[in-house]
């Protein structure tokens, strides 16, 4: 299994001039920079630190979905990968014109999976845990993320202790990172480090609200 070198000015390069001509001409022309400059060394990457993990790796598709999109444009202008806990669950990574984004969290895949969530939040145990770990990675330097209502969930009081948190349809945590962090080899410990950060909201999202077994593939 290759072990990740880094990520070359050549990546950024790449998605500079696909902002530019989302084409599948520029596509072709360039594709053998954005495999040996992208996708491989993401995928060693996501390879080589799955095993701490224990999660499973994958590369999300470069292609956009245009099907109900006014946007035609064929090409998503980033690449992303994910370590998977469970569907929707786990840890990301995202490299794009503006430098790398790396988080962690899960993303709901339905009003079930959101309803255990608020329900750990509310119960005065879990919920909160899970306060004192979105403190940690705040003081991380971790942005928390996650759709929310715009006023509260229905029968919540607005006194609530954890609102904001009552307030997201999932939960996300993430940071920037400047493509100088990543060019060497020794990112590969930066970001086994942050992601280690994020370990314990993916655990708790795992035991208060991993998908469903029910739900479909």
């Amino acid at each position: 299994m290759p072990r990740f070198a880094g990520f070359a000015d050549e990546a950024y390069d790449f998605y500079l001039g696909l902002v530019a001509d989302n084409s599948k001409s520029y596509w072709t022309e360039h594709k053998a920079v954005y495999e040996r400059t992208v996708r491989e060394p993401m995928q060693a990457l996501l390879d080589q630190l799955a095993p701490t993990f224990r999660a499973e790796p994958s590369m999300f598709r470069p292609h956009r979905d245009i099907r109900f999109s006014k946007d035609k444009s064929p090409y998503k202008t980033h690449q992303a990968g994910f370590l998977s806990a469970a569907r929707g669950v786990g840890y990301y990574l995202s490299l794009g014109i503006d430098g790398l984004t790396i988080g962690g969290g899960f993303y709901t895949l339905d009003r079930e999976q959101t309803k255990r969530f608020r329900a750990a939040v509310d119960n005065d145990a879990t919920g909160p845990e899970l306060v004192t770990i979105v403190a940690k990675l705040e003081k991380h330097g971790f942005t928390i993320g996650g759709d929310q209502v715009r006023t509260r969930p229905r029968g919540v009081p607005a006194d609530h202790p954890r609102l904001d948190l009552m307030r997201r349809e999932y939960l996300t945590a993430g940071r920037d990172i400047d493509p100088s962090e990543a060019a060497t080899p020794t990112f590969a410990t930066t970001l086994k480090k942050d992601w280690q950060a994020m370990t314990p909201l993916v655990e708790w999202v795992m035991a208060n609200a991993a998908p469903s077994l029910q739900e479909p593939e």
